[in-house]
Order: structure tokens, then C-alpha cells, then sequence
């Protein structure tokens, strides 16, 4: 079994019960004691569960919003990987959006290839990254600014957005499931996300396996 797969089962076993022990993800997961101490380490190390004897427990809840240093730690081959996939979506002369978030500031990094680019944005992740970047019109919304994040939000920002019309939005999140969709810890970035949403045609969610399977308090 990948390392991907492993840490995803674990995460998802973690979710479901709240805890997991090391004996249980040995058999779960049919592998040996020091890989399954070894995934916990870095499961750890990212923010996502706390060390226990004998195992681990979740270390978030659904109002809890990880840092943007933890969430750099988080996945960041997955994200990469990911950021290159959507980069397929952008074509010369599109207006996009892009949302605030590690795997949107990965796509955005990539996109000085493309000619003839508008970018929408709220995220100073995304500024950064193509303020050096010709040949990419950068629009940046109005805002207060959310320090966790380092994005805009707030109703200036909801005001900013009415009227645009873009080709497609790149959103991220805390958490992605079937029954709530994306979600985030926080009302109002839930409801800058929601903004940027309705201002393209279509939607795309950027969301690494450390996502899947999780509800946060406020739905996009």
C-alpha cells in the first residue's frame, strides 16, 4: 500500500472514531509496527492527529482553522501534483478566480506560461506569486484581512465580486464530503468562497486527500 493510501485510511478511521491505536492500524492497514509509528510521526508533524500512548487522536474539530503554516506542511507533493492538473484547465485569454488556500497558491505558481491571463483574487498567497509574473492582469478583491489565511474576506470583498463574470473559479477548503460539500471553520470565509463561487461559470474544488471525508462548521 502507497503512502498516500496509508495515511488517507488512517485520517478516515481517525475521523470516524475520534482516536486510533497502533494495534488496530497494524491489522487494519496489514503492514508492520514501525511504518504504522512512522505515518503517525508525519500525520503529526503536519497538524493532522496528536500522539498518544498506543496511538493517535484527531486533532481538529469542525471549528477549528489550521494555521497557514500548518496547512504548508499538509500534502505538499499531493499539492503540487494537484495545482498541475488544474493548470490543464487554463487557456490563454481566460479570467479566472482563485481562492485562498495552499493548493491555490500551488496553481497559481504555474501560471506565467499562460499568455493573456486575468486573475481574480482575494489570497495575498496568490499576489505573491504573480506580482513578478508579465503578461497576467492581477485584480485583487477589497477586504479585511484574515490572518490564518492570508486572504480578504468580509463584505467589501462580497461587494468586489458582484458583477465579475469569470471563466472559472479554483476554490479550496478544510474539508470536502457528500453530504455538505466544501466546507471551512469560518463564517466569513465560507461566505468569500461563496462569492467568488458566483462569479464564474464554473466551479473547481482543489482539495488534497487530507480533505476528503471532512465536514467543518460553515458550508461554501
Amino acid at each position: 500500500m502507497m503512502i498516500a493510501e496509508r495515511h488517507r485510511r488512517i485520517l478516515s478511521e481517525a475521523r470516524q472514531h475520534g482516536m486510533v491505536s497502533l494495534r488496530d492500524l497494524v491489522e487494519l492497514l496489514e503492514t508492520s509496527e514501525p511504518t504504522v509509528r512512522r505515518d503517525l510521526r508525519t500525520l503529526a508533524s503536519q497538524g493532522l492527529l496528536r500522539r498518544t500512548h498506543g496511538g493517535a487522536t484527531l486533532m481538529t474539530g469542525p471549528a477549528h482553522e489550521p494555521s497557514y503554516s500548518e496547512k504548508t506542511a499538509q500534502a505538499a507533493d499531493e499539492k503540487a501534483a494537484i495545482g498541475r492538473a488544474a493548470l490543464t484547465l487554463v487557456q490563454p485569454g481566460d479570467a479566472i478566480i482563485l481562492g485562498p488556500g495552499t493548493t491555490t497558491h500551488a496553481l497559481a505558481r504555474l501560471l506565467s506560461g499562460i499568455p493573456d491571463l486575468t486573475v481574480v483574487t482575494n489570497s495575498l498567497l496568490v499576489v505573491q506569486a504573480l506580482q513578478g509574473v508579465t503578461g497576467v492582469e492581477v485584480v485583487m478583491t477589497a477586504g479585511t484581512l484574515r490572518r490564518s489565511i492570508l486572504a480578504l474576506v468580509g463584505p467589501a470583498t462580497e461587494q468586489t465580486l458582484k458583477g465579475l463574470r469569470a471563466t472559472r473559479v479554483f476554490l479550496s477548503g478544510n474539508g470536502i464530503c457528500v453530504e455538505r460539500g466544501l466546507t471551512t471553520p469560518n463564517m466569513l470565509v465560507a461566505a468569500a468562497d461563496r462569492a467568488l463561487a458566483a462569479a464564474a461559470r464554473e466551479v473547481v474544488v482543489l482539495a488534497d486527500y487530507t480533505k476528503i471525508g471532512v465536514d467543518t462548521m460553515c458550508q461554501t
